[in-house]
């Protein structure tokens, strides 16, 4: 039986969900007209170059898609496994921030205090977490189907309607919250504090070399995926940045809810243009988008770790598959670990901090995989010089370089920064919260020890 493939429209917008998501936006917007400088600076040392460099990758490899492949075939199996082991652990800290803002959201349909309510929250977000692990347990032909209705009904959609409010709110005089003048543009760049946004702004933009562990199961993957990830880039760069700007048009920077910003600015815009009565759509909607997103997420990472299992860094039981061809043990093992971490909302203060620190350190962590995969490209780039391609970056040797050296400066400025707080979240102390910080990454980073050495008593063994 011939196997059904995803077309170059299914992929485009499997891209957007996976990336295009509302969550970030409240964090983008409480930097107010700075926001418009470091989006800017974003893409063009992240976004951009982890485009150009996934796409050549992808479509020099059609038959290997996904980080772990490559980081494997550029520099061998321990630091494929690194890769795919940061992009994972990164998901497992990035679950609960993405969980927490469909509940935050889903809480306007009952009463938006639930925002803030643990209980709530953590009830929520295993009901959801669970339901879509088993979703995902069908196929990626299942999962993609669920993606593009969420993706187009629940992102795009309310993603435009968003940026379509904050034109008629900027155009028609009412009162901003801040000022889009010249000399807001550029924020004080000798100040560490001001560099921290570039962590929410980063990311925003995270996940692109995601779709490459799906290029077998698309139509014409040379020719599609290249396609597919520049008409998903400009859509993302766009949307991001406009959808920001509303929210900091209309709300207060002490105002903004990290959980729940989307929703209270919609509120706002509602009660403005009389549109109450559209409150109860844009929520589901807004929910519908997000679990398109979790789709996603859920699976890939999953599915790079399998091959890491393949090749003998976990035990052989995570390898085994399901009749639909994915690996189910590994789905429900990062279920289990995610009901184990949302556990840790019964136990903070301060929701928006413990928000906060988890973008921080599962941002932190996407962006050592991402160095890891700009120097494969460049290793690749040399090492298959003679495959054909249907894309390569523009510029040759150059191109290749000058788009990763970019990427790497981004993902090294990105980490350092995350080490700083935000000095519009209390999140206490800066000593503590740089502890707090390196204690997250010794944590998530330091089981690959492990893994390392068990790989190595197995091939001893055999």
């Amino acid at each position: 039986m011939l196997k059904k493939k995803i077309s170059l429209l299914s992929l485009v917008i499997l891209i957007i969900a996976a990336i295009d998501n509302m969550r970030n936006l409240p964090a983008a917007a409480l930097f107010g007209s700075s926001l418009i400088f470091f989006f800017t600076v974003s893409a063009l040392i992240f976004l951009i170059p982890t485009a150009l460099v996934s796409a050549e990758l992808s479509a020099a490899f059609p038959e290997k898609g996904g980080v772990y492949q490559w980081v494997q075939m550029a520099f061998g199996k321990k630091s494929a496994m690194a890769a795919i082991w940061l992009q994972w652990i990164n998901t497992m800290v990035w679950y609960p921030t993405m969980l927490s803002f469909i509940a935050g959201t889903l809480a306007y349909l009952i009463n938006p205090e639930l925002a803030q309510n643990k209980f709530y929250l953590i009830s929520v977000i295993l009901a959801i977490f669970w339901g879509l692990t088993f979703i995902n347990m069908k196929g990626i032909h299942v999962s993609a189907w669920v993606n593009n209705v969420c993706g187009t009904m629940g992102t795009i959609f309310p993603l435009l309607f968003l940026i379509l409010l904050g034109g008629i709110w900027y155009f028609s005089g009412r009162p901003l919250q801040i000022a889009i003048r010249p000399d807001t543009l550029l924020p004080p760049l000798s100040s560490a504090t001001s560099w921290v946004s570039l962590i929410a702004i980063m990311a925003s933009f995270l996940g692109m070399e995601l779709s490459g562990v799906h290029v077998n199961d698309i139509r014409n993957p040379q020719r599609n995926f290249p396609r597919a990830v520049f008409l998903a880039t400009l859509f993302i760069f766009l949307s991001m940045v406009l959808g920001s700007l509303a929210i900091a048009f209309v709300l207060p920077e002490q105002e903004i809810n990290l959980i729940a910003g989307i929703m209270q600015m919609f509120s706002r815009f509602f009660e403005a243009f009389g549109l109450q009565p559209l409150t109860p759509v844009l929520t589901l909607l807004i929910v519908i988008g997000s679990i398109g997103t979790m789709i996603n997420w859920l699976i890939s990472p999953a599915k790079g770790l399998s091959h890491a299992a393949e090749y003998g860094f976990l035990p052989r039981f995570f390898a085994e598959k399901n009749k639909h061809g994915v690996a189910s043990r590994i789905l429900l093992s990062q279920a289990v670990l995610v009901t184990l971490f949302c556990l840790l909302f019964l136990f903070v203060p301060s929701v928006n901090a413990f928000y906060w620190f988890l973008t921080a350190l599962s941002t932190e962590l996407y962006m050592i995989m991402y160095i890891l995969m700009f120097c494969a490209g460049i290793r690749l780039h040399y090492r298959y010089v003679n495959r054909p391609k249907s894309f390569k970056i523009p510029g040759g040797n150059w191109g290749i370089w000058s788009c990763s050296t970019l990427g790497v400066v981004g993902c090294v400025t990105t980490i350092l920064v995350s080490f700083f707080p935000p000095g519009n979240i209390n999140v206490g102390s800066g000593a503590r919260y740089f502890l707090m910080i390196c204690i997250g990454n010794l944590v998530t980073i330091g089981p690959l020890l492990l893994f390392y050495r068990y790989q190595s008593l197995r091939s001893l063994k055999q």
